[in-house]
């Protein structure tokens, strides 16, 4: 093996065990916990070395934040295999606040202004992508039209978010959180099915 490719290879691994302690760390004990000093330990690597990786802990958590929307991500994406178009929106809502339960710290930083708003826009998007797709599969379904589907995502996402908050948060545990969102997506896709189209008919002279 080339050196280069070794040491590329040697690289990468020690970024992915860096990575991996400072999860732990964060959904373990929370983002104070997180300093580049307790993660170097943590590896038994020097404070150096870390930042050979990671320039501050900023740059840090949002590599774990990435990392976030990648495991959501690939749960969303499972649940496009469901068939039914409704199903499927309501399997997203229910993965949604799963996803928040299983990992309340790293779900809480994902949505914290801990990172740049921007950042967390940029990492947030092939989520995002993924839900607009699944929107407009359920949209075409049922012949709705949706005028701002941007805006719809965001309704959608909001509503989510919110009620994921309430789970992870033990205000009304992840089971109930995971049936309300449902109940609450169920609403809205309703609500859009069944609002009236306004049809404008020429005045009579």
């Amino acid at each position: 093996m080339p050196t280069s490719t070794r040491r590329a290879r040697e690289r990468a691994n020690t970024r992915a065990r860096i990575i991996e302690a400072a999860l732990h760390v964060l959904e373990t004990e929370g983002v104070a916990a997180l300093t580049i000093r307790r993660i170097a330990t943590d590896v038994e690597y020097s404070a150096p070395v870390v930042y050979q990786h990671f320039a501050n802990k900023d740059a840090l958590v949002l590599e774990l934040v990435a990392h976030g929307h990648r495991l959501m991500l690939t749960e969303m994406r499972e649940a496009t295999q469901e068939p039914d178009p409704d199903r499927r929106m309501m399997r997203i809502a229910s993965e949604y606040v799963r996803f928040a339960g299983e990992h309340p710290h790293l779900y809480q930083v994902m949505n914290a202004p801990v990172v740049d708003a921007d950042e967390r826009r940029r990492v947030a998007e092939p989520a995002i992508v993924v839900l607009k797709e699944l929107l407009t599969a359920w949209s075409a379904a049922h012949d709705v039209v949706l005028a701002d589907m941007d805006q719809a995502c965001e309704i959608l996402w909001g509503t989510l978010y919110g009620i994921a908050s309430l789970g992870y948060l033990g205000n009304v545990g992840n089971d109930r959180a995971r049936r309300l969102a449902e109940q609450a997506l169920r609403a809205i896709l309703l609500g859009w099915r069944t609002e009236a189209p306004v049809n404008h008919r020429p005045t009579s002279s």
